[in-house]
């Protein structure tokens, strides 16, 4: 046991080595093999996160991992309540309407074996066009106009049609990937995109380096009545977030958590949330948006019941915790 011990851990840092060493120490019973993260599609920020976050902790623990391209928040919701995933993101809007039992995947059956695990960051409700369009306000958009609302079931096609409504728009719905919806916009197919995801959105930034965008800032009436009809909050974007924002950006945001699948080892779970509570340095290198991945937000889950590793863990470090939502 002692010589395979030393050849697990064979070439690594001091660092890498230490927490390795006392991961081997914990009771590993049950453990997976392997593990998937599921994200969205590629281009978007669940997917850059959910890349280096898994292989953070693959690294760490000595579990094999990776990131797995889905259909976002509403998908991921039902692959790791079914087990088919071990984690996932999400939003919190996707995530009531699973448990609740009204997703659109599973109409009526309650996704309820999805365990929250910890904070991520918020998702800014975002708008962009081209700079040549000249539409530079909500009211600018002409009726009619393309808008492109990432996958179809994200966060975004989930609830940004239905904010454009409210906010009396005309469009004409599309959706496809991040990637090439900005592809798309591009090439003149696209008018506009309707962003759901964290900051910097690297569609947005890519596009700047081609072409001028126009990024759109709700005006404060605005982002009241989107407070007043959905789960989100005003948000502000800084100045400088992108090139092409010389100014705050006003938004909004719905609060985004990593879940595990219920049923996944308690030690295991302890001790992914650990290495990503503790390691928040790390976690910003891997993606900026992180900067909110901290214990402190663990409050902004009100309703997905914890994990037990996850709980424990929080406990341990003084964090408290609905007792209502520990299982």
């Amino acid at each position: 046991m002692k010589t395979l011990r030393t050849l697990a851990v064979a070439g690594l840092s001091a660092t890498t080595l230490l927490s390795s060493s006392l991961a081997f120490a914990q009771d590993r019973d049950g453990w997976p093999s392997s593990f998937t993260v599921g994200t969205a599609s590629q281009g978007g920020t669940y997917f850059a996160y959910g890349s280096g976050w898994a292989n953070f902790i693959a690294e760490q623990t000595g579990v094999s991992g990776g990131a797995e391209v889905t259909g976002g928040p509403v998908q991921n919701m039902a692959l790791v309540h079914t087990g088919d995933l071990a984690f996932g993101f999400t939003t919190m809007g996707p995530a009531r309407d699973a448990i609740e039992g009204k997703s659109p995947l599973a109409p009526g059956m309650p996704l309820d074996n999805t365990c929250a695990m910890f904070p991520m960051f918020e998702t800014p409700f975002s708008m962009a066009a081209l700079g040549s369009s000249g539409v530079k306000t909500i009211s600018d958009i002409p009726a009619g106009t393309r808008i492109g609302f990432g996958p179809s079931g994200s966060t975004s096609d989930s609830y940004f049609p239905r904010m454009m409504e409210t906010l009396g728009v005309d469009f004409e719905p599309r959706n496809g990937s991040w990637a090439d919806l900005g592809g798309q916009m591009q090439d003149g197919l696209l008018d506009m995109i309707g962003f759901a995801a964290g900051i910097p959105v690297p569609t947005i930034s890519q596009l700047e380096v081609q072409t001028a965008v126009n990024v759109i800032s709700f005006t404060q009436e605005e982002a009241d009545k989107l407070v007043a009809n959905f789960p989100v909050s005003e948000f502000t974007i800084p100045a400088g977030t992108y090139g092409s924002a010389k100014e705050d950006v006003r938004a909004v945001a719905m609060w985004n958590f990593a879940v595990a699948n219920c049923d996944l080892p308690e030690s295991f779970v302890y001790e992914v949330t650990r290495l990503t509570m503790e390691n928040n340095p790390r976690m910003v290198s891997i993606h900026q948006s992180a900067v909110t991945s901290i214990p402190e937000n663990r409050d902004k889950n009100t309703f997905i019941p914890w994990h037990p590793g996850a709980a424990r863990w929080f406990a341990e470090n003084g964090y408290e915790l609905d007792p209502a939502l520990v299982k």
